[in-house]
């Protein structure tokens, strides 16, 4: 579309950038913040900059942190002998809110995916290894395997299984199946198949 101000293009342009925002979207969004306070606009600026200049990782599982540690791994609260591996920071969010996990985490920084051009080195998957061996704060009694259920995911779980077993530590990985509420009718049959042999005692 044309725009009468290259100024205003050029917002246009950088905000369509961005993840599921078409230019329509973008240029409602560069109009918007033309009305808003200058203050406001340039708090927004400034947030969005110090998440390259300011915005760190944790040494220990890679997570989003604003110093060394992240509040996770250094919480006194948190159960520091097991580890969930995830692919990415999201992750972490979503396994938080259920609120029904806490130990720590390792965050991979992806999945191995040959087609990608995502290989083992480009994963975070020697510091994991190290941290069962001795680095973490205690010692990991269990590594939960948290990833996607998709092919790539699944080779990835292979991978860390086979290097994590020679360590004598407890591997599991989350269980798959029928989710509540579904109807078996419209499940797939990876996901029957798996609840299946993934049953569990009936707990009443």
């Amino acid at each position: 579309m044309e725009l009468p101000s290259t100024i205003l293009s050029q917002a246009v342009d950088a905000l369509a950038t961005l993840p599921g925002v078409g230019r329509r979207s973008a240029l409602r969004y560069a109009l918007h913040l033309m009305k808003e306070p200058e203050g406001e606009v340039l708090h927004l600026a400034e947030s969005l900059s110090r998440l390259k200049t300011d915005l760190r990782t944790c040494r220990l599982c890679h997570c989003v942190s604003d110093s060394d540690l992240c509040p996770i791994c250094s919480s006194p609260k948190r159960q520091q002998n097991v580890i969930c591996v995830v692919e990415n920071v999201q992750d972490v969010m979503a396994i938080e809110n259920t609120q029904q996990y806490r130990g720590l985490y390792h965050v991979l920084g992806g999945v191995i995916s040959p087609i990608d051009g995502v290989g083992i080195r480009d994963l975070n998957i020697d510091s994991l290894l190290d941290r069962v061996r001795g680095t973490n704060p205690v010692p990991v009694d269990e590594v939960i395997l948290a990833l996607p259920t998709t092919m790539e995911g699944d080779t990835t779980n292979f991978y860390l299984n086979k290097q994590l077993q020679p360590l004598g530590v407890k591997v599991s990985t989350l269980a798959r199946g029928i989710a509540v509420g579904d109807s078996l009718e419209y499940a797939d049959e990876i996901t029957l198949g798996r609840s299946i042999v993934g049953r569990i005692p009936f707990a009443g």
